[in-house]
């Protein structure tokens, strides 16, 4: 039989097929081969033994949160408690993006802003909306529901965001546990432990465990094709990687003000972190 991996504990699957929950087990193949099986795998399995036997071709893989075959990610962006990061946030963007999943921003936590640090944030989110990103603050799910229908969608987003209250507010019978943010270290306390799909309203969510920090694994070409606004410029020179080299239209365009001034600081922070890392591996 063919299913969806919807849960995983140590080495223990949970497979969904056409509604039926089976707790399998994988052959020990998988393990000889090197391969892992992931939650959102398309998996073939034998219901009499419980044991995986196959996995079928992937159309992506995440790596953290650990998560197969997605067509949306959600990224969960509180706006207070904990604060909003623009670098965890244009990182988790560059990410979903070079995996080939559509992103979508979910503002959280906005009743925690005044009037004035809600004006401030205002033009951010206008500019990530030029991009082709939604932005959809979370007191509208009722559009957000309509857009992913039938869809298989990953929460992913800093520790205390509110991934989990989210599914909560979607589902109230899920009763996912939620914990208020560490005043002390001002960023969330893990409550999900394990990485778990749940189906609510023909919508397939996978809730993670949260993080505040992730490792870029991109070339430079792959991270530059992330940041989709500088495919409006043609530069001086083809390899161009608007950094140092004269002749930079994406430059030019940012002191013009066309590009957020955020986004191409942590553009050039990610490619000194891409650089350094490959330093090291060819050391």
């Amino acid at each position: 039989m063919l299913g969806r991996i919807t849960r995983q504990i140590s080495n223990q699957y949970t497979v969904n097929s056409n509604g039926s929950i089976y707790n399998c087990s994988a052959r020990g193949k998988f393990k000889n081969v090197g391969l892992s099986l992931v939650v959102g795998d398309i998996v073939e399995f034998d219901p009499d033994d419980l044991r995986i036997n196959d996995i079928k071709p992937r159309i992506n893989l995440l790596s953290r949160p650990t998560v197969a075959n997605i067509d949306y990610a959600l990224i969960v962006t509180s706006l207070k408690k904990p604060d909003l990061s623009y670098t965890l946030l244009d990182k988790l963007i560059t990410l979903v993006i070079a995996n080939n999943i559509k992103p979508i921003i979910i503002l959280t936590k906005i009743d925690l802003l005044n009037n004035k640090e809600l004006k401030e944030y205002k033009p951010a989110f206008k500019y990530y909306e030029s991009l082709d990103i939604l932005v959809i603050p979370n007191t509208k799910l009722k559009k957000l529901k309509k857009i992913l229908k039938g869809k298989n969608v990953v929460l992913t987003g800093q520790t205390g965001a509110g991934k989990s209250s989210i599914l909560n507010k979607l589902d109230k019978n899920l009763n996912i546990e939620t914990k208020p943010i560490s005043d002390a270290l001002n960023r969330g306390v893990h409550t999900t432990r394990h990485t778990e799909i749940y189906e609510i309203n023909n919508i397939f969510f996978v809730d993670t465990p949260g993080f505040s920090a992730l490792d870029l694994k991109l070339t430079k070409e792959e991270l530059i094709k992330t940041f989709k606004e500088f495919g409006k410029y043609t530069c001086l020179y083809q390899d161009c990687t608007h950094n140092n080299e004269s002749g930079c239209k994406v430059k030019e365009a940012l002191a013009k003000g066309l590009i957020l001034p955020s986004r191409y600081i942590n553009y050039i922070r990610f490619l000194k972190e891409i650089n350094e890392s490959s330093s090291k591996l060819y050391k």
